[in-house]
C-alpha cells in the first residue's frame, strides 16, 4: 500500500501509566475512507489507541502522523477528528437542534449554514422533525445519533466512535450498526470503531484490528480473520471454535482425536505440537460408517438457523452447527475436508505480531 494512501500511521506506539505498559508497539495505518475497527476484550488497549489518535491521550514513546504530518503533541481541537463516546455527553439544557449545531456556533458559522448543515444532519440520522425536543425526551438510540449527527455536522475527516452502542439493546443495536456503516458509506469518512463484540466489527467493518494486552495479533479483512485466523487467540475470540492440541507430523499431515488428517499446511516442522482450529459448520455429520471419526450425540440445541450439536468420540468432543439434526444419543460419523483443517503455533510459543 503506498505510502501517500494512508491518512494515519501509528509508529512504534507505547503507552505507560504508572509504570505498566499498555500499549507495546503498535503500528498501524488507516486509509482514506475505511472502516476500522478496533476489537478486543476489556484492558486490551483499544480505547487508549484510540484516545491517542483523538489527541485525549500521549504516547509515551512513537509517533502519530496524519496525511504524512507528525501530530503526537497536537491537542484534540487541533487535529481533524470527533469523537462519539459510550456516554454521549449531550447537553440536557439544549434542544436537539442546539446540542448538534454547538460546534458550529463555536466556530461562529453563519446561521442561515448553521441551519443547512444541522437539517442535513438530522435527515442522515433519521431524526428530521424531532429538532425542537429536549434529549431527555429521546430514547437511548436517538440519544445516540444526535451524539454522532453532533459529530459529523463538524465535517472531520475522521470520525472516532469508543462503543457507541454498548448502552443500547440487541435489536437496536443491530439497526445502528447498519445505520453507521451506511453513514460512514455515504459520507466517505474514516471511520475508527472500538468495540469488544465480534459480530459488531464483523458486520461493519473494512478491517478488523484484533487487540490483546496491549498488542496487535492480526490485522485483516473480516472474512480473512475468521477464515484464517493468526493464534488460536484469534480464532476463539471471533466466532466459535473447536481448538484442539495436535502434532504435526510432516507438511500436510496433522494428527489429532486420534487420527491423522490431511490438511494444506506447511511450515511447521515434522512431530511438532500445534494448535488444530476447526470451525462448528466445517465438521460435517456423516454415517457411522463412512466417517474419518466416529461419536455419539451427546446434546443437541436449536439456535435458529442451525442445531448445536456437542459430539464425543471418547477422545475429544466436537462442538457441531449443522442444520440437520441428528438426535442426542445417536451414533454418528464425522467428516473434515483438508482446507478446514486450520493449523497454527500453540499460543504460548507465539510471538504475536503488530502487523
Amino acid at each position: 500500500m503506498m505510502e501517500q494512501e494512508h491518512l494515519i500511521d501509528l509508529k512504534g506506539i507505547c503507552k505507560e501509566y504508572d509504570g505498566t505498559q499498555v500499549l507495546k508497539d503498535i503500528n498501524l495505518y488507516v486509509r482514506k475512507k475505511e472502516f476500522v475497527t478496533l476489537l478486543g476484550p476489556s484492558g486490551c488497549g483499544k480505547t487508549t489507541t484510540l484516545r491517542i489518535i483523538g489527541g485525549f491521550e500521549y504516547p509515551t514513546s512513537g509517533e502519530v502522523y496524519f496525511e504524512g504530518k507528525e501530530i503526537s503533541a497536537l491537542p484534540p481541537y487541533k487535529r481533524r477528528v470527533n469523537t462519539v463516546f459510550q456516554k454521549y455527553a449531550l447537553f440536557p439544557h439544549l434542544n436537539v437542534r442546539d446540542n448538534i449545531a454547538f460546534g458550529l456556533k463555536l466556530k461562529k458559522v453563519p446561521k442561515s449554514e448553521i441551519n443547512k448543515k444541522v437539517d442535513r444532519m438530522l435527515d442522515l440520522v433519521n431524526l428530521s422533525g424531532y429538532g425542537k425536543r429536549h434529549v431527555d425526551q429521546l430514547s437511548g438510540g436517538q440519544q445516540q445519533r444526535i451524539a454522532i449527527a453532533r459529530a459529523l455536522v463538524n465535517e472531520p475527516e475522521v470520525l472516532l466512535l469508543d462503543e457507541p452502542l454498548g448502552a443500547l439493546d440487541l435489536k437496536l443495536r443491530k439497526e445502528m450498526q447498519l445505520e453507521l456503516k451506511n453513514m460512514q458509506q455515504q459520507l466517505g469518512i474514516t471511520f475508527i470503531y472500538v468495540t469488544h463484540d465480534q459480530e459488531e466489527a464483523l458486520t461493519m467493518s473494512d478491517t478488523i484490528v484484533v487487540m490483546r494486552d496491549g498488542k496487535i495479533l492480526q490485522i485483516g479483512d473480516p472474512k480473512r480473520i475468521y477464515d484464517e485466523p493468526a493464534n488460536a487467540f484469534v480464532a476463539d475470540f471471533i466466532g466459535e471454535s473447536n481448538i484442539l492440541r495436535g502434532t504435526m507430523i510432516k507438511d500436510e499431515l496433522v494428527h489429532f482425536a486420534g487420527h491423522d488428517f490431511v490438511c494444506v499446511d506447511s511450515g511447521f516442522g515434522e512431530n511438532a505440537p500445534v494448535d488444530v482450529v476447526i470451525r462448528p459448520e466445517d465438521i460435517m455429520i456423516v454415517g457411522e460408517d463412512i466417517g474419518q471419526l466416529t461419536g455419539t450425540v451427546q446434546s443437541v440445541l436449536f439456535k435458529g438457523v442451525h442445531y448445536e450439536m456437542m459430539v464425543s468420540t471418547g477422545e475429544v468432543t466436537f462442538k457441531v452447527h449443522s442444520t440437520t439434526m441428528q438426535p442426542q444419543g445417536s451414533k454418528v460419523g464425522i467428516n473434515i475436508v483438508p482446507f478446514n483443517i486450520h493449523i497454527m503455533k500453540p499460543m504460548q510459543e507465539e510471538a504475536p505480531s503488530d502487523v
